[in-house]
């Protein structure tokens, strides 16, 4: 087909493609804005009000189960590539020792919300992932709410999208 003959299909410009993601800039994507991970499946029940929040704030997240002590590096390879999938913010929650959270940001740039989860056999009540999660070393920032504080999470992650 001669040039200008009918073609519908416009190629993307060059600098479309030397940016990575350039020509899908433009796509409308129901991409989830805030990820909401655990380390294990008994902290589900806790963590489904960060997850209730948000949805009826009308913000998309998704979430999901991975440990930063069994499955490293399941947890480095969802925080490297959070952004790219369209995150904005992550929500980590964890008890005990309560690592997660800082495994995430340490391999992110995105926002880190840490939540300290009690377990069966937390220390005074959660005590231990609360002081976990609040000392991280220079230049790995979590933020962190209270003590089974899911819900505020949520509220913080919201309050961070719309700044």
């Amino acid at each position: 087909m001669a040039e200008g003959e009918g073609a519908t299909a416009r190629e993307p410009s060059l600098e479309a493609l030397a940016e990575p993601g350039g020509q899908f800039e433009e796509i409308a994507v129901d991409a989830p804005l805030v990820g909401i991970v655990m380390g294990s499946k008994s902290d589900l029940p806790a963590m489904e009000a960060a997850e209730k929040e948000l949805q009826e704030r009308g913000i998309r997240c998704e979430v999901r189960v991975m440990s930063a002590h069994r499955e490293p590096d399941k947890v480095a390879d969802y925080a490297r590539n959070a952004r790219m999938r369209g995150l904005r913010v992550i929500i980590a929650g964890a008890g005990l020792s309560a690592a997660l959270p800082g495994v995430v940001a340490a391999h992110s740039e995105l926002p880190v919300i840490g939540v300290p989860l009690t377990t069966r056999t937390s220390v005074a009540g959660g005590l231990d992932a609360l002081l976990s999660i609040t000392q991280m070393p220079p230049g790995v920032p979590v933020a962190c709410v209270g003590i089974d504080s899911a819900r505020n999470a949520a509220v913080l992650a919201a309050r961070i999208l719309a700044a």
